[in-house]
């Protein structure tokens, strides 16, 4: 091995994570000195990128070398650590479609990233370059281990398992340790003192056990203490985002009797119970910010063209450390020091109520053996029926992929519960063919054009 890891980022045109990943990477004494390829299809983007970076190492000291790549299998080549973050077909059009089609036939999102009609014709535009990724590392850094960034993280982990089974892969999300942050900060509690275990799929994973160190050492089960927070009005505290304000994920803690770790505009419309047409009272009674993911995006791209400017001028840039879990891997899996994160992986037997071959989110020791899922068992009843909702829409969108066959994605939106809860089938069928034909060639060809499904 060598004295320095050589750090892949596919997508490094995402400046700021790509600022918050690296910024975490140069702060270790161990990685210091990495090899950094930045690799992006935005020539402006990618430069931006790379004045990003070379004033991080300069800021922090470090001796790390960045070098800017447009074609994938160069900057792969001889990779250690390979990290993807990209969105395909970016805010616009793809992800304006995803909000726009399906508003004719009366079906509202959030987010639209993850499940749902827009989180499967995400799947379907992502996972063909995901698995281009893993046919060029195969060439050119077998080894190298890949965290993925990337929604809808489930589908895509699932996804990759199952096409390149030899890949070693990791889908990391903040979702785990946001949350867990929130509720300590929600009980007035320093976040130190907190103890959990969680485990589920993406965005749908729960505390298994919340609790809070005592001064003798032993640990107080917190649960009562939110729900009853939740019912006097002090739960949730105000967010990072105002249009957000967390109250799904409380109402369905005091349904279930555990708390869900990713955020309440999410959870709605993964379930069938909090967006229904004509019952605009359940909206306004849980705050649910509709079509709240496009709004990020304008805010986001409006603030990054003002940050861009700024850190091209800039001398120095502050350097912070950020709840991302890449450069505890990277630097667990390269010293040997462990580390114990929440990844996405392949299932194998760590959930036993939940399949097999399902994209699992668990707690991962990492060291120099790499990333080693540990043992659930089975999840509570409630909560593994719940999540088999949304495992079969995943696993009917990685079928489509895998046999190409487009019948499976229209059996996929078919199975969704917020579609299932809103639209009938021939609705159903009318949407898919429409957002078929209306991302056209940002999917691949296999699944293009407009063809009506009809059974023999």
């Amino acid at each position: 091995m060598t004295s320095t890891p050589k750090i892949t980022f596919i997508g490094a045109g995402s400046t700021v994570f790509m600022k918050n990943i690296i910024g975490d990477v140069l702060q270790r004494p161990a990685l210091a000195g990495a090899k950094i390829a930045l690799m992006d299809i935005n020539p402006q983007r990618l430069e931006e990128s790379a004045i990003v970076a070379r004033k991080l190492a300069s800021t922090l000291g470090a001796p790390a070398t960045v070098e800017t790549f447009t074609d994938q299998r160069k900057a792969l080549d001889g990779a250690h650590f390979v990290v993807v973050a990209f969105q395909i077909g970016g805010y616009e059009p793809c992800t304006v479609t995803d909000f726009e089609v399906p508003k004719k036939y009366g079906l509202r999102q959030t987010i639209a990233d993850t499940l749902g009609v827009g989180g499967i014709m995400r799947g379907l535009r992502t996972v063909p370059h995901l698995w281009k990724i893993c046919e060029d590392m195969l060439a050119v850094c077998p080894n190298a281990i890949m965290l993925q960034y990337v929604n809808p993280m489930a589908i895509n982990t699932w996804a990759i398992g199952e096409k390149y089974p030899t890949i070693k892969q990791v889908g990391l999300c903040h979702s785990v340790q946001g949350t867990a942050m929130e509720l300590a900060h929600d009980l007035d509690i320093p976040y130190d003192e907190i103890r959990y275990r969680s485990a589920g799929i993406n965005h749908m994973a729960f505390y298994l056990a919340f609790e809070h160190r005592q001064p003798d050492g032993s640990y107080r089960n917190l649960y009562p203490d939110l729900v009853r927070a939740y019912r006097e009005g002090r739960a949730p505290k105000p967010g990072w985002n105002p249009r957000c304000p967390n109250k799904v994920r409380y109402e369905m803690l005091t349904r279930l009797g555990y708390f869900v770790t990713e955020s309440s505009e999410h959870f709605a419309e993964y379930t069938p119970y909090f967006i229904k047409e004509g019952r605009e009272d359940l909206i306004e009674k849980f705050s649910i910010p509709l079509d709240e993911y496009p709004k990020r995006c304008i805010e986001q791209v409006a603030r990054w063209k003002n940050q861009a400017e700024e850190y091209r001028t800039a001398e120095k840039i502050e350097v912070k450390q950020s709840k991302e879990y890449a450069s505890s891997i990277i630097n667990s899996v390269w010293t040997g020091e462990p580390s114990v994160i929440y990844g996405n992986v392949r299932n194998n037997g760590c959930i036993t109520s939940l399949p097999s071959n399902c994209a699992a989110e668990v707690p991962c020791l990492v060291d120099a053996s790499g990333i080693q899922p540990t043992y659930i068992g089975d999840l509570p009843p409630q909560l593994t029926a719940l999540i088999r909702t949304n495992i079969n829409v995943q696993e009917l969108t990685v079928k489509a992929l895998l046999t190409e066959n487009r019948e499976h994605i229209y059996h996929a939106a078919m199975m969704d519960p917020h579609t299932a809860a809103e639209l009938d089938l021939d609705q159903i069928w009318s949407l898919v063919d429409e957002l078929l034909a209306a991302h056209g060639e940002w999917l691949p060809e296999w699944a293009r054009g407009n063809r009506k499904v009809q059974a023999a």
